[in-house]
């Protein structure tokens, strides 16, 4: 793998340390800011919706600037809205700085993704992009859990302006490591970015996103009391199996990019079958802790392998459908992921205040993760009838 895909990491551990860190300093903000555990809780969802909505609008908008220039703006955006978010006075602003950050997050994965595609052979493509989400899940298993020690200790704006050097960090990886060369897709128009909202497979693959990657959102969203009230797990245990959780992740998305490489969709429907099924089996061994344990590390293993298949899938359908819209289809796409993470967690509020309770997450989010079975298994019969006509993926979807 080429040196420049570590700044390309570098960035994701800033970014992923940011979305996931305010997890565990829900209560310390809303302490602190007088609101709401509820309303604190909207800082989550916002950030999530700042991706989903931001990622593909601002994709388009900066289609004609070069690559690496336009990351090193993606950081410096990164930088000043974790610095807003430490400064901010009260709630709004607070709220504000994290759709800043989201706006950046929500480019830099969509372009980054091609990017790292494109610094390796064709046969590498998804080893190279499940590198670069390496660092977003080497920032669940780090960074996120020492955010939270800063943020306990010294208040939770310090965790922000911790998160803002990191930002600092990955600025200068950036700009020494990235060749100033990289290939530019060509940008799409307006017309060309409808189309590809427009294109029936791509929307296959955008539902499979969110669906498959939001169904763990579920139950991970409300996963620390489910094992506190359900498993009976101290809290200070909790912490410790979530680098656990964390460390499972990590080591299925560098699976996942081996397995995706050979070929995308029949992996995707393994690890999705994988997936709806340990949810189902998580919501029978949750009482008892050590089977508890075993579950959670393979639902970990399995809730990140599926990341770089999927935006391997999308920029390659993208690139047969919609050639001029590649780098809005891989925006949209991460905008699915975050949709899937803001949809996940509501359907989980829905659900822990239902009759149901916190023990029914993991059955709900494994109905949503079929869907993206069913969804995968529809696609990959419609690209063997591509094949079999060679001329079909040249007519309008």
């Amino acid at each position: 793998m080429p040196l420049a895909l570590f700044a390309l990491t570098v960035a994701a551990y800033a970014i992923g340390t940011t979305e996931f860190v305010i997890v565990g300093l829900l209560p310390t903000v809303a302490t602190d800011l007088a609101i709401t555990l509820p309303l604190a809780g909207l800082i989550v969802s916002v950030y999530a919706l700042g991706v989903t909505f931001g990622a593909p609008v601002l994709t388009a908008l900066t289609g004609r600037l070069g690559r690496k220039p336009l990351l090193l703006c993606l950081m410096a955006l990164f930088v000043a809205g974790n610095a807003l978010a430490a400064l901010a006075p009260g709630y709004g602003v607070l709220l504000a700085g994290r759709v800043l950050s989201a706006f950046a997050h929500g480019v830099f994965f969509s372009v980054g993704a091609t990017i790292a595609a494109d610094l390796v052979s064709p046969d590498r493509r998804a080893s190279a992009i499940a590198m670069m989400f390496m660092g977003l899940t080497v920032a669940i298993v780090t960074g996120v859990p020492l955010g939270t020690v800063i943020g306990q200790t010294f208040g939770w704006r310090a965790t922000f302006w911790a998160v803002a050097g990191l930002g600092l960090v990955a600025f200068a990886a950036i700009a020494l490591l990235l060749p100033s060369n990289l290939r530019r897709e060509k940008p799409a128009g307006l017309v060309e970015q409808v189309r590809v909202l427009g294109s029936g497979r791509l929307i296959i693959v955008f539902a499979m996103t969110a669906l498959g990657y939001g169904g763990t959102f579920v139950t991970f969203t409300f996963l620390s009391p489910l094992l506190q009230e359900v498993t009976g797990l101290s809290a200070g245990t909790v912490s410790l199996v979530l680098v656990l959780y964390g460390a499972a992740i990590a080591l299925g998305n560098i699976v996942g990019g081996k397995v995706a490489d050979r070929d995308p969709v029949k992996a995707l429907v393994v690890l999705f079958a994988l997936q709806a099924a340990v949810l189902v089996l998580f919501t029978f061994t949750a009482p008892a802790p050590a089977f508890a344990l075993v579950t959670l590390a393979a639902l970990g293993f399995l809730s990140f392998a599926n990341v770089p298949g999927l935006q391997l899938y999308v920029v390659d359908m993208a690139r047969r459908h919609r050639p001029a819209g590649v780098d809005v289809a891989s925006a949209l796409n991460i905008a699915a992921f975050n949709l899937g993470i803001a949809a996940g967690a509501w359907i989980g509020g829905l659900v822990v205040a239902s009759p149901l309770g916190l023990r029914a997450t993991p059955a709900v989010g494994a109905v949503l993760v079929a869907a993206a079975l069913g969804l995968t298994l529809l696609s990959g019969a419609l690209d063997r009838r591509e094949r079999a006509r060679p001329d079909a993926a040249c007519q309008p979807a």
